[in-house]
């Protein structure tokens, strides 16, 4: 009976999904936990390098060093200031992907020249199917740089990406094309949104300890899900956002829920 109980609780609920914790980033602020979902499919050497810095505590007390209010929010410089780098070397940008698969995306929104939607929990924009690389059969897309975004900094250079992470507080589409996006958060965006503004600010937040949840103790560890990008329930999130905003319904509207059970 007491299996059977544990069973029942640990189970995920219907119409939810759990995150994957080898692509699950749990960030300890001095303003509370975030906790983002990765996305490897957009960007797979940027994700690899978050994940490698954090298991090498690069990330442990860095200060929020540029924190532009509604806009983004930026840290991860191991000298705490803008063009500070690892150890590691620069990385080859990550903006578009040319080969998504086209079951990977769940859509929400069409237009004559592109179609918006999740690839889990991170937003993507993509052109209609057909229009994609030749010689490639999945879709041209990119990360959509949306509220709560995780994207890797850079300098001038488009191959300067390194150690330098940015966290959106708004919708900043502009960005879209010019950065790497390695994921979204799904708990604490509250967390990102009251950080101490400035540049730099006169009293910094900073991340206190950066860890990837499948190295986390098993007592320790948060158990998050996310409704099903693929389910009713998202569905009719969807729906109903698209009635309440009509005309103006974008993308950036639209945030999967979450949960720690």
């Amino acid at each position: 009976m007491i299996r059977l109980l544990l069973a029942a609780l640990l189970a995920t609920a219907p119409g939810w999904r759990a995150v994957d914790p080898e692509n699950t980033l749990v960030v300890d602020t001095s303003r509370g936990l975030v906790i983002v979902e990765l996305r490897p499919e957009l960007a797979p050497r940027s994700v690899a390098r978050v994940k490698a810095l954090a298991r090498m505590h690069v990330y442990d007390g860095l200060l929020f060093h540029r924190v532009l209010p509604g806009r983004f929010a930026q840290t991860g410089d191991p000298d705490n200031k803008d063009g500070g780098k690892s150890s590691l070397p620069n990385l080859a940008p990550e903006f578009l992907v040319d080969d998504l698969p086209p079951s990977t995306l769940n859509v929400v929104r069409r237009s004559s020249d592109g179609i918006e939607g999740f690839v889990g929990g991170s937003p993507v924009a993509a052109l209609q199917p057909g229009a994609s690389v030749p010689g490639h059969h999945g879709l041209r897309a990119w990360g959509a740089i949306c509220q709560g975004v995780l994207g890797m900094g850079r300098d001038a250079r488009v191959d300067s990406g390194n150690s330098e992470i940015f966290f959106t507080q708004t919708a900043n589409r502009y960005l879209d094309h010019d950065y790497s996006v390695v994921g979204r958060i799904l708990v604490g965006q509250a967390a990102i949104d009251a950080l101490a503004p400035g540049f730099p600010p006169a009293h910094p937040d900073r991340m206190l300890e950066v860890r990837v949840l499948a190295d986390m103790p098993a007592a320790e560890r948060p158990r998050v899900e996310v409704m099903d990008e693929a389910g009713a329930a998202f569905a009719a999130l969807v729906a109903r956002t698209r009635q309440a905003r009509g005309a103006d319904f974008s993308l950036c509207d639209v945030e999967p829920p979450a949960r720690v059970r």
